[in-house]
């Protein structure tokens, strides 16, 4: 009866325990490694010759803009304005015709007044480790400031630095909503994905292809 009640115990308490644990302290350790790359004042950048938006969906499931998404696109158009990027890289999903975060964010982004020369899409970016690993192996980048939240900023920073990419955040306004609660859940769940992406499934991109210089070799 002993032995029947300790696994018991070990199942439904101890090994759910250790498993939130680490949940919590993968989290944290990414956040303190990214926490001095993150800048929230845009005086406070020097200026790059790249930014790179990450992707999310503009629309929420009930239709309207999603707040992520706007912000992020508020971000870049400021990053840009202001002189600290010449040029904006939009990396998302491209799944199917009428789901492609790159094509949104472009069009957007010259409605603000962006010049669409200035704007590089990256249709490979399903995720945000797609994104990163792309900017250094596909698009020959050394230095580029990120665009997003800060919860994201902090993973992509930390696959930045694992793939010798100088890399700087800029946070975009987090939404104030029930549905931003739930996407920061999601993300404990992701930086545990991307530790194994990096350091045991040794993962690729979904697509690499052919190197795309942005910019060339003496700008950089």
């Amino acid at each position: 009866m002993m032995r029947w009640l300790k696994k018991i115990f070990i199942s439904s308490v101890i090994l759910p325990g250790i498993f939130l644990l680490a949940l919590f302290l993968n989290y944290k350790f990414v956040s303190e490694e990214a926490a001095s790359k993150i800048v929230y004042q845009i005086d406070s950048l020097q200026p790059v010759k790249v930014g790179l938006v990450l992707g999310t969906s503009k629309y929420s499931v009930s239709g309207t803009i999603n707040s992520f998404y706007k912000n992020r696109i508020d971000a870049a158009l400021q990053l840009y304005e202001a002189g600290k990027v010449d040029y904006l890289i939009v990396s998302g999903d491209n799944r199917h015709a009428s789901y492609n975060e790159p094509r949104f964010m472009m069009l957007d982004l010259i409605e603000k007044g962006v010049p669409a020369d200035h704007i590089i899409p990256d249709y490979a970016g399903f995720r945000t480790f797609d994104s990163m690993v792309r900017a250094k192996k596909v698009f020959m980048l050394d230095s580029v400031i990120l665009i997003s939240q800060v919860f994201h900023l902090e993973r992509a920073l930390f696959i930045a630095q694992k793939y010798n990419l100088k890399a700087l955040g800029f946070a975009a306004d987090f939404p104030d909503s029930e549905a931003a609660f739930k996407v920061v859940i999601r993300e404990y769940f992701a930086r545990i994905r991307m530790m194994l992406d990096l350091y045991i499934l040794k993962t690729e991109p979904h697509f690499l292809g052919e190197e795309i210089p942005v910019l060339p070799k003496d700008s950089v």
